[in-house]
Order: structure tokens, then C-alpha cells, then sequence
């Protein structure tokens, strides 16, 4: 996906050894963490379906381009279901677009009916989005971006998965 979005350079990496962080926080072990590292680092896999002019389009999209935008999650679907070893990972590429309110998509699950790897990796998803620069806006500080995932948690995101989030930064902080 790096390849063809330079300006998300090392976005999967950071965000996959953060949501490991954070899910082994909330006490996930084993193997359930090699199927939330292989979702998180194949997380975008489906905007390889999204057309240059609207991946790489450098400003805000209009609703029709949303609307394409909106359906790389289905894509990631499609392409990885196919893949039997990676079923188990697919979590995080279907649903990490899905809100603890109902608002997100592609299939508008709210609360606890989001898989936990999905709502572990939606917050640092976002966390990270927003730390880094994009073609259409400067990056925000990690106080800012701490401050927009509070006033968030229990709409947009588990409060649960939040709150671990934060212990987690705080942690990284001190180390």
C-alpha cells in the first residue's frame, strides 16, 4: 500500500506494534495477537481497489468519491477472505471504520457487536492519522489527538479500549 501512498509511509507499521501494545493491555495472548498484527498490517490492503484520483486526491473528497472511499473496507473483505489462514485476522480490515455509536461502516455495528481487535485498532488508527501530516491538512499534536480520542470515547470509541489506549501512551512516555 506504501507503495502506491507515499504520504502514509509507516503508517502500518506504527500502528500495528501500537494496537499490539494496547490489545495485550486489555489481555489479549497467543495467537490471537499474530491474527491482530497480520489484520492491522494489511488494514488498507482494500484502497488498492480505489481509484489514484481519489487515493491520492489532495484535497477533501466530494460524496461520490466518499462514497468509493467507503467501500475499501468490503474490498479488504473480499481479497483476504479467500485466504484461509488469513480469516482469522480479518477483523481488523472489515470493520476498523466501525464506530461504538452505530455511525461508521460498512455495516453501521455499534458497541460490543465490533470485534475487539477492530475497536482496539480504530483508536490507534485514528490517533495515528491524526499525529501525521496529510497532503490536506498539518499534523495535529499528540495532545490535541489525546484530547480528540477523550471526547470521543463512547461515541466514536470503546471507552473501555480508550482507556487502555491512554495507559498504554503514558507508559510509552516514561520508557
Amino acid at each position: 500500500m506504501e507503495l502506491r501512498d507515499r504520504e502514509t509511509e509507516g503508517h502500518s507499521e506504527r500502528v500495528t506494534e501500537l494496537t499490539l501494545k494496547v490489545a495485550k493491555k486489555l489481555g489479549i495472548e497467543g495467537e490471537a495477537l499474530v491474527h491482530i498484527r497480520r489484520g492491522a498490517l494489511l488494514h488498507d490492503i482494500g484502497k488498492l481497489a480505489i481509484p489514484d484520483s481519489i487515493l491520492l486526491k489532495p484535497g477533501p473528497l466530494n460524496a461520490e468519491e466518499w462514497e468509493m472511499m467507503k467501500k475499501h473496507p468490503v474490498y479488504a473483505y473480499e481479497l483476504l477472505s479467500r485466504i484461509e489462514y488469513l480469516k482469522p485476522a480479518l477483523d481488523i480490515p472489515y470493520y476498523h471504520h466501525e464506530r461504538w455509536d452505530g455511525s461508521g461502516y460498512p455495516k453501521g455495528l455499534r458497541g460490543e457487536e465490533i470485534p475487539l481487535p477492530a475497536r482496539i485498532f480504530s483508536v490507534v488508527d485514528v490517533y495515528d492519522a491524526l499525529t501525521s501530516d496529510r497532503p490536506y491538512r498539518k499534523a495535529w499534536t499528540n495532545e490535541e489527538a489525546i484530547k480528540y480520542i477523550k471526547d470521543e470515547s463512547g461515541r466514536l470509541f470503546d471507552p473501555k479500549v480508550v482507556k487502555a489506549f491512554l495507559e498504554v501512551l503514558r507508559e510509552e512516555e516514561i520508557s
